[in-house]
């Protein structure tokens, strides 16, 4: 941080972490600063390279700028951010953008194209959880700093192996063009790792809030950029309180010790929507609450077993208790909203045809088996009703609690035999997910890939005509809803509770366009 920038934020950080300290001895927010509680132990990093979790992709998005982004009013329609236009070349696979004048890194430096170029470089020669997202489009660690390559000092160019659909790849670029400052990050590298081990605790960017700190497992503070080029947030800061507790953030709310409360199960909306000092604000969501069942496990890799699952879910009863508000029953793997999402559901709850089917594949009794999930009040409340119902069949859920970091650093080991989380996509196109639930990255994690299937899910992918596209992700949604590890349970319908004198916050329809910009306190 600049020395000038420390002294004049010195008293205000303090005051905030007096507040972030205080919150339980009923402090009241400041004017200037909100204040939600909200669960954010799926923090792993703070490099836009390696962000690829709910609560890590919100930072992100109000932290940093990208070339384009979606829409959060109207999903099939882009916006420029860091890029002020963007052409495609006439045989569809050269991409030119120019950057937009005038953005500058909380460093002071201007943006130009060789940031933008960086950023995308190292995207890709990092090869984190999210790189596959451009190593689809024949971007990789061998050609990628010729394919992107700077044309001007503020023109980009990005070669990509075939002509795909520019709607595809602009919407993929909505999430990993985030631009970071080239000077910045590459003073300190070490050992060629292109700043990543200094990124993942630090900040280079230059959205509408600067990063000021993090303590995981306990909070995230940022500060306004006065200076953002699109018009500074109207509010001076944002206080974010890990507080796994749904029942905690209700009281805090209703206290008026938060502005904001983002983790309320759905009996808790309906109570905190009688307080007149409350309103509810909410989203459908393209996240889906799920089990992964990793077919290494001897008991799962029978397909039989795999359905018995899904009949041992009390849907209905959790759709009317604690999903009421939050979630929307949906069992196929493309939310409903993207082109060709299949919204029938034909699961129930039905013991006797588990157990048949359990039965069928060698288990009348029943098996012992453990479910990794994270210490939320959500995922603890879903997964004793998971636990109930499924050992109702005999199947004995052992489930281990952890921070959401832990579980997911397990879960991609594919160290699990179940895991329940959400899954959301990465860009609105669904392709996303298809690629998720039957290529990779879930399909990897549950041990469930196949080169035909993978076949069927790009040829769905590059269909040029829109309503074959549609009707071949049906067929690849009955068919996992048959055959895959996937017991998917509910569409998330985000609902944020807020104190009546909050406006402006954007609940948007992907975790990564959730924006606090506009937020003003009355």
């Amino acid at each position: 941080m600049k020395p000038f920038l420390r002294s004049a934020l010195q008293g205000s950080l303090a005051a905030v972490a007096i507040l972030a300290s205080s919150v339980a001895a009923q402090a009241k927010t400041p004017a200037d600063t909100l204040v939600m509680a909200y669960v954010i132990d799926d923090f792993i990093s703070l490099d836009p390279a390696e962000i690829y979790e709910f609560a890590a992709s919100e930072y992100m998005a109000n932290t940093y700028d990208r070339l384009v982004v979606i829409d959060p009013d109207n999903t099939s329609q882009l916006k420029l951010q860091a890029a002020e236009s963007w052409s495609v070349s006439d045989d569809g696979k050269t991409f030119t953008f120019k950057i937009r004048p005038g953005i500058k890194f909380e460093s002071g430096n201007e943006m130009t194209a060789e940031d933008a170029e960086f950023s995308m470089e190292r995207f890709v020669l990092l090869n984190k959880n999210p790189a596959f997202i451009m190593n689809q489009f024949g971007l990789t660690a061998e050609n990628v700093k010729d394919k992107v390559r700077v044309k001007d000092p503020m023109t980009l160019e990005v070669e990509l192996d075939a002509p795909y659909a520019p709607s595809f790849f602009m919407n993929c670029l909505s999430y990993t063009s985030v631009v970071v400052d080239k000077k910045t990050v590459m003073e300190h590298e070490e050992n060629g790792d292109l700043g990543h081990g200094w990124m993942r605790t630090n900040y280079a960017g230059s959205g509408p809030f600067f990063f000021r700190s993090w303590k995981p497992n306990d909070s995230l503070v940022l500060e306004a950029n006065e200076g953002y080029w699109d018009g500074a947030p109207k509010i001076k800061r944002v206080l974010i309180k890990n507080v796994t507790e749904s029942a905690t953030q209700q009281l805090l709310l209703q206290k008026g010790d938060i502005d904001v409360a983002r983790n309320l199960t759905g009996d808790q909306v309906t109570a905190v929507s009688k307080d007149p000092n409350v309103k509810i604000q909410s989203k459908p969501k393209a996240a889906l609450w799920y089990m992964g069942l990793n077919t290494k496990n001897p008991h799962i890799a029978k397909v039989e077993v795999r359905q018995a699952m899904k009949y041992l879910v009390d849907y209905d009863g959790l759709g009317e208790s604690m999903f009421a508000g939050t979630g929307i029953k949906h069992q196929s793997f493309l939310p409903d909203g993207q082109l060709g999402a299949y919204n029938e559901n034909p699961y129930s709850l039905n013991v006797t045809k588990a157990k048949e089917l359990l039965a069928k594949a060698g288990y009348p009794d029943g098996f012992n088996i453990t479910m990794e999930t994270t210490n939320k009040t959500e995922a603890r409340e879903l997964s004793a009703s998971l636990q109930n119902t499924m050992a109702q069949a005999g199947i004995n859920l052992i489930i281990k609690l952890a921070d959401n970091k832990t579980t997911l650093t397990k879960y991609r080991a594919s160290e699990h035999d179940i895991y329940l989380g959400e899954w959301g996509s990465d860009y609105q196109d669904p392709h996303s997910n298809a690629e998720g639930y039957l290529m990779a990255p879930l399909a990897k994690r549950n041990q469930w890939v196949d080169e035909a299937r993978s076949q069927k899910v790009l040829a769905a992918r590059d269909e040029k005509d829109s309503a074959k596209r549609a009707q071949m992700y049906v067929d690849l949604q009955k068919m996992a809803l048959e055959e895959s590890p996937y017991v998917i349970m509910f569409q998330r319908v985000e609902t944020a509770a807020l104190r009546k004198n909050v406006d402006g916050l954007i609940i948007g329809p992907t975790f990564d366009l959730n924006l606090y910009r506009d937020v003003v306190k009355h």
